[in-house]
């Protein structure tokens, strides 16, 4: 029996709101904790373990994408109905939003927070980590959700091992923090960057439009290329069972 759009949608919304909790959290929390930081390999792990344990938790109600990049390149891909994908890029905003704002409420009471010093914000030039510029931040952010797609289009195909999905997907969302925190703190993910930049404002906001454009672009480009090379083969895999997630 198919899961109707309003489950499919909650499963999603707390998916997103886990994804950028635990991700963003992970930045905001303990990346620089006194003496027990747990650094960028730490962040990197912690976004790649929030794919990996919702695609287990929901991974068989929503198909797990928490992330409109990846509800995009599915669809792209030929994985996903059109009618599915403004019912989840909607869930994963609204989760993305609800997960930074309790991460707001729990930061907000530590000792010397501040919204100026990022929130895990996404941003390039000033606001690059490693002061990159656009064309780096935009470089950056499409060629790595066009990997990240690759990955889940691949990991989901009914050719692939059995049950190994979540944990290819997870650990490439992890690699893909080593490579490109130091360049815009790593979107590939469209409702991650929105929820904390709803809270910083002025510069995340003005700077958002790369975060929305880059990763929808590569996501679209992986649809399509995917597509090409399985053109000989049955790859459809109904959105309820592929266990395929997002990030960012």
């Amino acid at each position: 029996m198919s899961i109707g759009i309003a489950r499919r949608g909650a499963a999603e919304f707390i998916g997103t709101a886990w994804l950028v909790f635990g991700g963003c959290g992970s930045a905001v929390l303990a990346a620089a904790f006194p003496h027990v930081g747990i650094g960028l390999l730490g962040v990197a792990l912690a976004f790649g373990l929030t794919v990996l344990t919702m695609a287990y938790a929901i991974g068989h109600i929503s198909g797990c994408h928490l992330n409109p990049a990846v509800t995009v390149g599915l669809w792209a891909g030929g994985r996903i109905p059109s009618g599915d994908v403004l019912p989840y890029v909607v869930a994963q905003v609204l989760g993305g939003i609800a997960g930074a704002g309790v991460l707001y409420l729990i930061a907000s009471g530590g000792p010397g927070f501040d919204l100026a010093n990022g929130f895990a914000s996404n941003g390039y030039g000033a606001h690059s980590p490693g002061s990159y510029p656009l064309s780096s931040a935009l470089v950056c952010e499409l060629v790595m959700t066009f990997m990240f797609l690759l990955i889940i289009l691949g990991a989901t195909h009914h050719g692939a091992p059995k049950g190994f999905a979540p944990l290819a997907i997870g650990l490439g969302l992890t690699l893909i923090h080593l490579v490109s925190i130091p360049v815009t703190n790593t979107s590939v993910n469209p409702a991650r960057s929105t929820g904390p930049a709803l809270f910083v404002g002025g510069w995340a906001l003005s700077q958002l439009w790369l975060f929305w454009v880059a990763p929808l672009a590569g996501a679209l480009l992986a649809g399509v290329f995917s597509r090409w090379l399985e053109a000989d083969k049955a790859a459809v895999v109904p959105a309820a069972a592929a266990t395929t997630p997002a990030q960012g």
